[in-house]
């Protein structure tokens, strides 16, 4: 034990010695300068990347915008000029080529204007960044959950759909039948209209349904799906009734059954003759129940 203690007091009493204490200041010093050299490097390399991205041959003084039609060229150049003016981190231009945000820049176009179908941001000549936009196309209207006929406490706002039945902006005011128009709950009901879908699941077959009355030679001005699952295709009146007349079936529905059905039956008599002769009288073709068509027709 004592020959322990002992080298353990000759250990402290070197560790203690003026020779390796220099030799501690010195690696000290050493590490020192070293932080202040790496320290000044650093500082040197970001004035000189902060210099050389400022430099105006390498920065967008330029933003060319095509392809839109309906939103205006100001308002996607205010959002482009907003992404543009800011800098990383205070020090480096979003404006330089090869920094500017382009993904920022097409998110936020987006988010905006839910009608914005596709985004291009290309960087043309290094100076010139060219965004063209590529809009939804208005194929129908969705004018809510109801038709207003049915309820006239409501206030009806419609909004245009593109083929697929995605909902991307507020519609006009349109008169007459100019576009044919969507009623029954949307995909998300949590969910403001923009941005939503239509009955993804059974949309395409709706459509497909519609495009087969259209060619039988049937005018559509709507479509109605109710809280019943069952959808109403309403029909024009052609200024000859009050009331629109509808083609009636469930919204899990055969399609090449309910088209072979409704074909044989308006092909045959007594129907042909009552649709081509009273048509105006028309109030329903009912095709909810299995292989037959129920029609009624006013007196």
């Amino acid at each position: 034990m004592e020959e322990s203690l002992l080298n353990s007091m000759q250990k402290r009493s070197l560790s203690n010695s003026p020779s390796v204490t220099e030799l501690r200041r010195k690696k000290h010093e050493i590490l020192k300068r070293k932080i202040i050299i790496f320290g000044i490097l650093f500082i040197v390399l970001i004035v000189g990347l902060t210099l050389i991205s400022r430099i105006k041959k390498i920065n967008i003084n330029e933003v060319k915008i095509s392809g839109n039609i309906v939103i205006d060229t100001n308002f996607i150049k205010e959002i482009v000029d907003k992404n543009l003016n800011e800098s990383y981190l205070w020090i480096f231009p979003k404006t330089n080529f090869l920094i500017y945000p382009q993904e920022k820049i097409e998110k936020d176009l987006k988010d905006k204007y839910k009608r914005i179908k596709d985004i291009s941001i290309k960087n043309k000549y290094i100076r010139i960044l060219e965004i063209v936009v590529k809009e939804y196309e208005g194929k129908y209207l969705w004018c809510g959950s109801i038709p207003k006929e049915l309820d006239s406490r409501m206030e009806q706002e419609c909004y245009f759909t593109d083929s697929g039945g995605y909902i991307f902006d507020e519609a006009p005011f349109f008169s007459g039948e100019v576009f044919f128009k969507l009623y029954g709950h949307i995909d998300n009901e949590d969910k403001i209209p923009l941005g939503n879908y239509f009955n993804t699941e059974i949309f395409s077959k709706l459509i497909k349904f519609k495009e087969f009355l259209e060619e039988k030679g049937f005018k559509l001005t709507s479509l109605w799906i109710n809280n019943q699952n069952e959808v109403y295709f309403n029909l024009s009146t052609l200024g000859l009734a009050p009331i629109s007349p509808s083609i009636i079936l469930k919204t899990d529905f055969d399609y090449e059954k309910m088209a072979e059905n409704l074909e044989a039956a308006v092909t045959t008599e007594p129907l042909q003759s009552k649709l081509k002769n009273y048509y105006a009288k028309l109030q329903y073709l009912d095709l909810k129940f299995g292989n037959k068509v129920h029609f009624k027709f006013n007196d």
